[in-house]
């Protein structure tokens, strides 16, 4: 314990140098909240679903993520890239994280695959973040027909095309998806996707 106070700005610096190495002393010896770690995450095939317990709600976190390599025009190598499926703010929604910046809203669009099905480009209910370095499917009926895509598909290409910075490509495996979508979105359902019109016809034929 420090009992007394030293004058002049040699004395300030002892001081903030002793309550620097009490600090990092107490973090070496107290662990983590496991809420912001990956404590408990369970595998689904390619996919980590969360099990970590939010201590405000009492409710488990809903998330589910998958790492792939991504790459860039303006990177000499790949690097790791996030899907994560979640609940927020009572909203389902799709997001994707790079190492790099990826673009902003102005100026760069989102397109992907899924295994043989028709692509889908410059999808809209996107939203690119603040930092340039993550993107989000945030529009209700934009994120349900990407998680309808999804179901069944072994792989997900996706693009993205910027103006300032570049193209950017990750494949994602998609093996244990269908657990993981639950789990993902067990706060906030997503909606029945709407009747194709083949559907409509059939059913009043």
């Amino acid at each position: 314990m420090i009992t007394s106070v030293c004058r002049g700005r040699g004395g300030v610096r002892v001081v903030v140098a002793l309550w620097i190495g009490v600090a990092m002393t107490l973090g070496g010896c107290v662990n983590r909240d496991p809420y912001v770690t990956s404590s408990g995450e369970v595998m689904s095939g390619e996919w980590r679903i969360a099990r970590q317990l939010d201590r405000v709600t009492g409710a488990q976190l809903p998330s589910a993520g998958i790492i792939a390599l991504a790459s860039n025009t303006y990177e000499d190598y790949p690097k790791p890239s996030l899907m994560q499926l979640t609940c927020f703010d009572g909203k389902p929604l799709v997001r994707f994280a790079f190492g790099w910046k990826i673009g902003a809203d102005v100026n760069t669009t989102l397109g992907y695959r899924f295994d043989d099905k028709p692509g889908r480009d410059n999808i809209d209910g996107v939203r690119f973040m603040q930092d340039e370095r993550m993107v989000v499917i945030e529009e209700t009926p934009a994120v349900v027909r990407f998680v309808n895509d999804l179901r069944g598909a072994r792989v997900l290409y996706l693009r993205i095309r910027s103006i300032t910075q570049g193209r950017t490509t990750a494949e994602y495996k998609l093996d244990g998806s269908e657990p993981a979508i639950q789990a993902a979105f067990a706060d906030c359902p997503l909606p029945a996707p709407a009747p194709s019109a083949n559907a409509i016809q059939k059913r009043t034929s």
